[in-house]
Parts: structure tokens; sequence; C-alpha cells
């Protein structure tokens, strides 16, 4: 697997298609939610149900999550976790690794299985992963998209506030 890390920012066509390959991914599983967060935890793009998900606290703790899986791995002398699978009462998330750079997190409910959100994510994962890798070679298509200024004051300021309200 290739490296993907310090990639720069995405242009409005990189994340166009990224888009279509979430929302196909959400009409084809019937999942909720398909968010694509960087390794730092900003949201790249996203596709799907928010709800009254907070997209900064949940991208952050998406990256943090997947940082923590990392040292797992190595604890258990493996290089790394490439997917992981939470499973809650009434919504269950599943979180897979693209190309190094950037993490697929997608929540879902009873109107899928893990079953089928693994194998069409197993489909779509080589596909976001291609897009990262044009985006390395050639930089990004479009105008640039900018991630506003403050988002790791806001991240860690609404991380707080998540673990302070329970």
């Amino acid at each position: 697997m290739t490296s993907l890390d310090n990639i720069g920012f995405l242009g409005t066509e990189d994340v166009r298609q990224l888009d279509l390959l979430l929302q196909a991914f959400l009409r084809d599983t019937g999942a909720r939610l398909a968010v694509v967060t960087d390794r730092s935890g900003r949201v790249l793009t996203s596709a799907g149900e928010l709800g009254d998900l907070d997209p900064v606290a949940f991208a952050s703790l998406v990256a943090g999550d997947f940082a923590a899986s990392g040292q797992l791995a190595a604890q258990l002398g493996e290089t790394e976790f490439a997917s992981l699978y939470h499973r809650g009462p009434d919504r269950s998330m599943f979180l897979a690794d693209i190309g190094g750079a950037a993490i697929l997190a997608i929540l879902f409910d009873e109107r899928t299985t893990l079953g089928l959100v693994r194998v069409k994510a197993k489909a779509l994962v080589p596909r976001a992963t291609a897009v990262f890798e044009q985006l390395r070679a050639r930089g990004p298509l479009g105008e640039l998209v900018h991630v506003e200024a403050g988002w790791a004051a806001e991240a860690a300021s609404e991380v707080d506030r998540v673990f302070r309200d329970e």
C-alpha cells in the first residue's frame, strides 16, 4: 500500500469524484452516512444523513479511533488494522483506511447489514484510493477546497465538550 500522507488540499473535481463514490455506496447499501476524513480529523467530504451528528467532533474522534487501533495493531504484532467495526443497539459504524491518506467512516442501522457494508466498502476503497493517488501525482483538479481556519481548535473544543457531557 502506498502512503499518501501530506497530500495537501483537494480540488473541487477531486471532491466531486469522492462524492459520487459515496453517493453510489449509500444507494447500494442503504447506509445512513458516509464520511471521508483525513488522518488529522478534518472532514474532506460526506454524503447522507448527518442528523444531530456534529461533523467536527465526529471526524476528530474517527481519526483518534483509527490512530489508537494502529497502536493496538502494533502491540499485537500487526502492521495495521485496515478496518474497524463498532456496533451499537441502534447504529453501527464501519471504518476503513483509504490508502494511508484518509479514513472512510460509514454509519448504518437496521436498514442494511455489516456484510453488505463490508463488501461494498471493499470495492469503494480502491476507487477512493485512486482519487488520492491521482491527486498526489498531478495536484488538485479544480479550485482548491480550503478547510476553515481554526478547525483544529474547534475540533479540540468539540471533543472536550463531548467527553464533558457524558
